[in-house]
């Protein structure tokens, strides 16, 4: 008799191998690297795997399969991104310290974590946010600068510091 995982995974099996060749083929000529699909593609199976879901409720696979490898897909592009302007901010600064593999990676993770952080706020939050942190601008004049009273402004760097403290739980 069979059991529900067998099921399951013999279910997960047949829309892996029906769809699979597609799928690659998709996201080959997304990215114009064959490896770098076969990634995703294996990622994007890995996620169906990973959701307790019965495959066989799925009316559209080919359409719930291009919706996570579509995300995995605007993630990679960000991740390239915010890659792209690290390295490009690395080799302009005067006599680059040669950061080994590893710090960059670590870098380039933590400005990927600290974007999703920023994405969580609302786009007045965010810019109240950098302008005090970058700009080093006090909350009167980011108030002025966005039109909104100095209360508002409070609650926006209180929205962010509430994502910053999230974003340091995540590394305890």
């Amino acid at each position: 008799m069979a059991t529900d995982g067998s099921i399951r995974q013999h279910d997960l099996q047949a829309v892996y191998l029906e769809h699979h060749g597609w799928l690659h083929g998709w996201l080959r000529r997304q990215l114009g690297c064959r490896d770098r699909a076969a990634d995703l593609a294996h990622d994007t199976f890995v996620r169906v795997l990973a959701r307790d879901l019965d495959i066989r409720l799925v009316r559209e696979p080919r359409a719930y399969l291009h919706t996570i490898a579509r995300g995995l897909l605007v993630d990679h592009w960000r991740r390239r991104q915010i890659e792209d302007a690290y390295l490009h901010a690395l080799a302009s600064q005067p006599e680059p310290e040669a950061a080994s593999p590893e710090r960059q990676a670590l870098a380039i993770e933590t400005l990927l974590r600290i974007d999703r952080m920023l994405a969580g706020l609302s786009a007045r939050a965010r810019q109240a946010f950098l302008l005090s942190q970058l700009e080093g601008l006090t909350y009167l004049a980011i108030a002025e600068r966005l039109g909104v009273s100095e209360r508002m402004v409070k609650k926006y760097m209180a929205q962010a510091m509430y994502q910053c403290l999230l974003l340091q739980a995540e590394d305890r």
